[in-house]
């Protein structure tokens, strides 16, 4: 009996039990229903919508959108200057194709051109307005192809979680006007997606201008909380460095970190941007130039392109090239984004926050513009511009011991020591990759997590909440081959914890022997010549001899060395960049604020500079470097046998 009443209490008691555990589980169905079922705005980046006009007959008439054959019939029409124009490049006379790009430029979409005041010169429309015509859902049954839908490759992924293409919707602008004429179409629209679908918040992700359009939404209409999480991903939302290298005709195409972004982008695994290296192609700068012009015709007068001229910049383009009686509108418009819009965006975000909507930011830095501008950014949009951060000087870091401009109440200075983020519009709800190009968030395991983590979800309130994502992240697109951290440190950082650092394979076709690790700036040596053989996406653990300084805020560098035999490029090197957390901060001198941003080390430090500068201009750099690594290898290997006998 007594054995019985044992076993019936037991079963009463997990039934209680199991039954009280039903509130929470439901309560956290609930929380990730709550957080997964609003639908999905995409706020794509420049000129993504589609526009037309009406012509005398009352026809619409295509003004803008992707049509290739319209391009490639514009080629054929004038195959003849372009080869001619291909051919004079070998003498240095880029000047006929340049004027033969720019005036078919011109041909094809003066129906954009906007007049000095700012306003349009034909009326537009934009092809789809309302949530019901720009659902995903019904785009793919009406355009098979893809047209008009933005963001495929992320929302394709995003929907899945959210029930499906019928749930995410693609705003277009009329992306020629300014930011804040855009922030209320969102506005309108946000609006129509909520009538439509019935619920009562959206989500919003952002690329590029859909940033500074978001961006200015938040400030402006932020505090109506019909926004549940906002992601701004690389935003223009201070400008974009291409809009001043056009207007100030300083494009200098980087074909170097050019090939870089292609490489990024298709994450391909061979390298190329080596072959690049000491032939620059100018040419290319001489087409634009000559384009350029032309160029400006359509576009001059666009309040969005004067939005994106960074503000350092503005004051100076704007009296070179806005005429104060016949530009005033232009003018007054565009002042009030740099000047009234802009230096609240920081403010304008708290106030989305306090409505109850979730504002994060991820943006790149440490690529140079691609069109000339040296500058700190993800090859399109400054980081000072995308974040409000302040880096150091390109290819400068700031030196040991340097004291963020804000206390913040965390340490926020980038591993490589040339981003102060305390400055940040959301300093706690920024984060930043080091060398991320512009629009690729989707091409890094890391930043893909992170995505639909804050796109999606609350799990993650701030840049502090988890280890997984710490604030500042060295990219691990697979095009860089080799990832390294240390063992018990947080991404990019170091203390006496740490015993070893964990080296990652990012290939995902190529096996991969490590060559050498050299630590340039403190005192470790590693054995690298043991190490096996790694597998693609297989990490090694490698231990080091050598104690870390115990001091903080000193940065260092580790130089990895690797072979991938198969690639194309079967040798590479991949510098990774620390700071010591260590014990006491190194005192700050602040009569040199900066200094080199790698630390000096392996072939450089032991040839004279002439030597190091012809190197540099030959594209063969790469093979002495291989083979001045291996030797060190070799040495310490050599050294430590000797002293274990």
């Amino acid at each position: 009996m007594k054995k019985t009443t044992r076993r019936l209490l037991s079963l009463l008691l997990c039934a209680v039990l199991t039954l009280s555990l039903f509130p929470a589980a439901f309560a956290a169905a609930q929380e990730q229903r709550e957080y997964s079922q609003y639908p999905c705005v995409v706020v794509p980046g420049y000129s993504s919508a589609g526009l037309y006009r009406y012509d005398e007959n009352g026809e619409k008439v295509w003004v803008w959108g992707v049509r290739t054959e319209e391009i490639v019939a514009a080629v054929f029409h004038h195959i003849a200057e372009l080869g001619a124009g291909l051919a004079l490049l070998s003498v240095g006379n880029a000047k006929l194709l340049g004027e033969t790009v720019g005036r078919e430029f011109y041909n094809l979409y003066y129906d954009l051109a906007c007049r000095e005041d700012g306003s349009s010169v034909y009326e537009l429309h934009r092809y789809q307005v309302t949530a019901e015509e720009s659902n995903s859902a019904v785009l793919q049954e009406q355009y098979p192809d893809g047209y008009y839908q933005h963001e495929v490759e992320i929302m394709t992924d995003i929907a899945q979680y959210i029930g499906g293409k019928e749930n995410v919707f693609n705003f277009n602008c009329d992306f020629r006007m300014g930011a804040p004429f855009c922030a209320k179409q969102l506005d309108e629209f946000i609006q129509s997606v909520k009538e439509y679908t019935g619920q009562d918040k959206v989500n919003i992700f952002s690329v590029s201008h859909g940033g500074q359009v978001t961006g200015t939404y938040l400030t402006l209409y932020g505090d109506k909380g019909d926004v549940n999480n906002a992601l701004m991903t690389v935003p223009a939302l201070g400008g974009a460095a291409l809009a001043y290298d056009v207007y100030s005709d300083q494009i200098r195409l980087d074909e170097y970190d050019l090939m870089r972004f292609i490489e990024h982008g298709m994450m391909w695994e061979t390298d190329y941007e080596w072959l690049l290296k000491a032939q620059q192609l100018g040419f290319l700068d001489q087409v634009l130039h000559y384009a350029r012009p032309y160029v400006l015709k359509v576009l001059g007068y666009w309040g969005s392109i004067w939005d994106f001229i960074p503000t350092p910049y503005y004051e100076e383009m704007k009296a070179q090239y806005l005429d104060p009686e016949k530009s005033a509108p232009l003018i007054e418009k565009s002042d009030y984004m740099h000047y009234e819009v802009m230096t609240q965006f920081g403010e304008g975000f708290q106030r989305a926050q306090a409505a109850g909507t979730q504002v994060f930011i991820i943006a790149g830095y440490e690529n140079p513009s691609v069109s000339g501008l040296q500058e700190s950014s993800d090859g399109i949009i400054t980081i000072a511009a995308s974040t409000g951060a302040t880096p150091a000087p390109f290819g400068m870091r700031y030196n040991d011991g340097y004291v963020q401009k804000v206390d913040t109440g965390y340490y926020q200075i980038s591993p490589s020591m040339t981003l102060d983020a305390s400055t940040a519009y959301l300093p706690h709800h920024t984060f930043f990759v080091e060398n991320l190009y512009h629009g690729m968030v989707y091409k890094d395991k890391f930043t893909k997590e992170l995505v639909r983590t804050l796109l999606l979800t609350r799990e993650i309130k701030d840049v502090h909440s988890s280890p997984d994502y710490p604030q500042f992240h060295a990219t691990s697109n697979k095009s860089h081959s080799v990832f390294a951290a240390f063992n018990n440190s947080v991404e990019g950082y170091a203390d006496s914890n740490d015993t070893a650092i964990v080296i990652r394979n990012l290939s995902e076709q190529y096996p991969m022997k490590i060559l050498g690790v050299e630590a340039r700036g403190v005192d470790l040596t590693f054995n690298a010549l043991k190490t096996k053989w790694l597998k693609p996406g297989q990490s090694l653990t490698l231990s080091f001899e050598g104690t870390l300084p115990a001091v903080s805020g000193k940065g260092f560098d580790l130089v990895i060395d690797y072979t991938q035999p198969g690639s194309a490029t079967p040798r590479g090197e991949r510098t990774l960049h620390f700071t010591l957390q260590n014990g006491p901060r190194v005192a700050y001198d602040e009569t040199t604020p900066y200094v080199p941003r790698n630390a000096e080390g392996g072939l450089d430090a032991v040839l004279c500079e002439p030597a190091s500068q012809l190197l540099d201009k030959s594209s063969n750099k790469d093979i002495f470097v291989m083979w001045y690594q291996f030797l060190q290898s070799l040495r310490v290997y050599i050294q430590r046998l000797l002293y274990v006998q």
